[in-house]
């Protein structure tokens, strides 16, 4: 994994703690793949590719703090 994919993924763990945080997700870690991130979101497991769950937890937390 190279340095971009590292910083990625950390930011990704970061998002993802925070949505944790407000229960907006109900829990994430590590996809069995090093370029995925699992997120379960409304008690579904996603992996996804991380540039894919990162858009998707900075949606979640943006829509999270407009309503």
């Amino acid at each position: 994994m190279n340095s971009m994919q590292v910083a990625l993924r950390s930011e990704v763990r970061q998002l993802a703690e925070e949505a944790f945080q407000r229960k907006l997700i109900s829990g994430h870690g590590d996809g069995p793949d090093n370029k995925e991130y699992q997120i379960v979101y409304q008690g579904k497991p996603r992996h996804l590719p991380l540039e894919q769950a990162r858009f998707f937890l900075i949606n979640l937390l943006y829509r999270s703090r407009i309503h």
